[in-house]
């Protein structure tokens, strides 16, 4: 359990005094984030404040992965570092995306099929790769069984795995993208969901049916291959977060740009695909769902009849142009993600316990 105090703490520690000097960096770069036209006037301001800050909390995680393993001597793991290097993935496809805007100075980067291309070949080589590696209990990282709270139903095959484990990484990759509107928001937001990534973690671990000897209750063991090490990703991951909000949250000194948010998405993703909780983290992760939804209806409203139900989308943007302050709508969507992780953890605990 060492290793998950020392990774939140190092992550946490690695942030707080490393995205400060990246803002210096990128600032003396002129690396500054372009802001739509079409936006929230009260938006204009932030043009030029420093983007890409991403590449903060992915260094910070992986090194706070790694430190964490050195000092207490344990190993790394195949599905550890298999959901850090789907993070890494789409954090560089993100990067170049981020990188385009600034040297070609306008709102869009990556054209759409690059963007798809880079998503699509990190994700299925994650995916593919879930399937290896299998422990001596012949559990991989992944398994071809979709899952909620654990494995459930008929496998799919390897080549449906794959098209489900895409169709999750660049559903997360792109809601948390769609979220990263106002300051800290899907910072705060992804906070959250790693720390109950982390208790899931934990638990599986405690209740694995690789110990079914000393269980209470065998039948409500959980076959994960790594659920100890997930758990030292999730708290990296969060102490990176939470670091990395201290200078996200408003007035923004920094934005993590697609950099960040397609990396938050895809390891999201891949912690759900790993620890067996697939369809869990639609609830985990709700406010993520909820604004992608959001721009989904607005969409298919206005192609289908000509209207829009929002004023603007995503969802955020539309509660500031009812007059709602950025600070005031940030903490409301964090109290709404809030009651999505108490629900997600209700639900994952409850099923445990049904099984006793």
């Amino acid at each position: 359990m060492k290793q998950i105090l020392f990774a939140g703490v190092i992550g946490l520690f690695l942030t707080l005094i490393g995205t400060p000097l990246l803002i210096k960096l990128l600032a003396r770069k002129g690396y500054g984030q372009y802001i739509r036209d079409d936006g929230p006037r009260e938006h204009h301001s932030k043009r030029g404040t420093p983007t890409m800050g991403g590449i903060a909390f992915i260094l910070a995680t992986i090194a706070a992965y790694f430190l964490s393993k050195l000092i207490t001597g344990y190993s790394p793991t195949f599905s550890g570092l298999l959901v850090l290097g789907l993070m890494a993935g789409m954090g560089l496809v993100g990067f170049l995306d981020d990188y385009i805007k600034i040297v070609k100075r306008r709102s869009l980067g990556l054209r759409a099929k690059a963007k798809m291309t880079g998503q699509l070949i990190v994700g299925i080589a994650f995916a593919v790769l879930s399937l290896q590696f299998a422990d001596n209990r012949g559990n991989t990282p992944a398994s071809t069984k979709l899952s909620f709270i654990t494995d459930f139903g008929w496998t799919i095959g390897p080549v449906l795995f794959v098209v489900w484990a895409l169709f999750m990484i660049l559903a997360m990759s792109n809601g948390v993208n769609l979220t990263d509107g106002l300051d800290g928001l899907a910072t705060g937001a992804s906070v959250l969901v790693f720390g109950a990534y982390t208790f899931i973690g934990v638990w599986q671990f405690q209740e694995s049916c690789a110990n079914a000897g000393t269980l209470t209750n065998p039948g409500a063991c959980y076959e994960v291959r790594d659920p100890l090490d997930l758990a030292v990703v999730a708290s990296a991951l969060m102490g990176a977060c939470l670091g990395f909000l201290w200078w996200n949250t408003s007035p923004a000194k920094i934005f993590m740009g697609d950099t960040g948010s397609l990396a938050l998405g895809g390891v999201l993703a891949g912690l759900a695909i790993c620890s067996r909780t697939e369809l869990l983290l639609a609830i985990l992760g709700g406010l993520f769902v909820l604004i992608t939804m959001s721009v989904v209806i607005q969409v298919g409203s206005f192609r289908l009849t000509g209207k829009r139900v929002f004023r603007m989308a995503p969802l955020q943007h539309h509660f500031e142009l009812k007059g709602w302050s950025e600070v005031l709508v940030v903490v409301r969507f964090w109290i709404i993600q809030g009651i999505c992780v108490i629900v997600g953890l209700g639900l994952f605990y409850a099923g445990w316990a049904a099984e006793k």
